[in-house]
């Protein structure tokens, strides 16, 4: 594996984790919106995560991963709360829950452990990043002397 290639990995997965934590902060942003332009609570946003390699190494027969991309951002299925608040202009007009508002379903303490865990991916990128770059230059002072 060339240096070069050890930085495209941690590039990617710099790029990959500091879209996780925007929809991170996205969630976060929105854990009180309860109307939304397509209707209805806001739903909370994922990212979902793929290796990655590049046509190049495919071509090769190499099999060797080249990173990670984000494959998609998937929204969270699972059900909104229910807030019983009957003068909230959302508030359900009629039926066995009237009165109730659907909340988004984001919940902040598990947004913010998703936020440590994408930090520290992160930090972990920019040291595996700074050490290939150590190396490089390193290499580089051996060359001269």
């Amino acid at each position: 594996m060339s240096l070069f290639n050890t930085f495209k990995i941690s590039a990617s997965g710099l790029a990959a984790e500091r879209l996780r934590m925007d929809l991170i902060a996205d969630n976060i942003a929105n854990a009180e919106t309860t109307r939304t332009a397509e209707g209805g609570p806001y739903r909370r946003k994922l990212a979902v995560f793929t290796p990655y390699r590049s046509f190049e190494n495919v071509l090769r027969g190499e099999l060797s991963l080249q990173g990670v991309k984000v494959e998609k951002i998937i929204e969270d299925r699972s059900p909104f709360k229910l807030v019983y608040d009957p003068d909230h202009p959302d508030a359900i007009p009629a039926g066995p829950q009237q009165g109730y508002v659907q909340m988004p379903n984001v919940n902040i303490v598990e947004e913010m452990v998703d936020m440590i865990s994408a930090t520290r991916a992160y930090e972990a990128n920019v040291t595996a990043l700074n050490a290939a770059k150590s190396m490089a230059l390193k290499a580089l002072e051996i060359g001269r002397g």
